[in-house]
């Protein structure tokens, strides 16, 4: 695997910014750069990360965050076109519900409704995700997709768009995981609650990859099939994914 933490790209306004480029398929070929980018929410980005967009021709910002994220840290980039691919963070609302009630989970609790979320994103936000997909074939420039930590939401994302261009579990796990080192946790954005709480819901873990990934081989008969059925991809949008965003090695 050919990406890690020190290729990341190094903006001032936004953490887990990152190319999705660089890693190889299982059949020789590699992910082009600078095509596709993951980033948490872009609200923050200064005058300088602004031009670095601009300079790689970046064209859309695909939006995963719920409504009120959308309204906490609202953001307009002249030349970028957002486009909102909403999916509430539900497992936020679930705990504070629980917290509300006197209710403290506890690490292991934490760690199922991150799961318990991951297996939603399968079979609840199919459609959605598939959009996501068939956006970058339709505008094949540049672009960027983020949620509020450019991690869950966009993890899958991620691992989604991984998966149909033909890389590996084991890197795309990898890439996955990233965000422990690369995100910023930034209070304002995640709220209160305990701290061991807040530890699991603010990270990610291999845990909640398998969850989905399971949900994946044992709901819908295996990657390929999720892509072709619930996702929505014709095998012609597959073929031309790849040719797209791969390239020879």
């Amino acid at each position: 695997m050919s990406s890690s933490a020190s290729d990341a790209v190094s903006l001032q306004g936004a953490s887990n910014f990152r190319d999705v480029g660089g890693y190889a398929t299982q059949d020789g070929q590699r992910v082009k750069r600078g095509r596709v980018f993951r980033s948490d929410h872009l609200a923050g980005l200064t005058p300088g990360d602004l031009q670095q967009l601009r300079n790689w021709g970046v064209t859309h910002s695909l939006d995963f965050r719920g409504a009120a994220e959308c309204a906490a840290t609202p953001y307009a980039i002249d030349g970028v076109q957002r486009v909102a691919l909403t999916i509430e963070p539900s497992v936020i609302a679930k705990m504070q519900a629980l917290v509300a009630r006197g209710i403290e989970p506890s690490t292991e609790d934490t760690v199922e409704l991150m799961c318990g979320t991951y297996r939603d994103f399968v079979n609840h936000n199919a459609s959605t995700f598939g959009r996501f997909l068939k956006h970058l074939l339709e505008a094949p420039t540049p672009q960027v997709f983020h949620c509020t930590a450019g991690k869950d939401r966009t993890g899958f994302a991620a691992a989604l768009l991984l998966s149909a261009l033909g890389v590996d579990r084991a890197t795309i796990e990898h890439d996955y995981l990233l965000t422990n080192q690369l995100y910023r946790r930034d209070p304002n954005v995640e709220g209160k609650g305990p701290a061991h709480v807040m530890q699991v819901l603010w990270g990610v873990q291999p845990a909640f990859l398998h969850a989905a990934m399971e949900a994946v081989d044992q709901q819908h008969g295996g990657m390929q099939a999720y892509l072709h059925g619930a996702i929505g991809l014709s095998t012609q949008d597959v073929a031309d994914l790849r040719s797209l965003m791969l390239e020879r090695v």
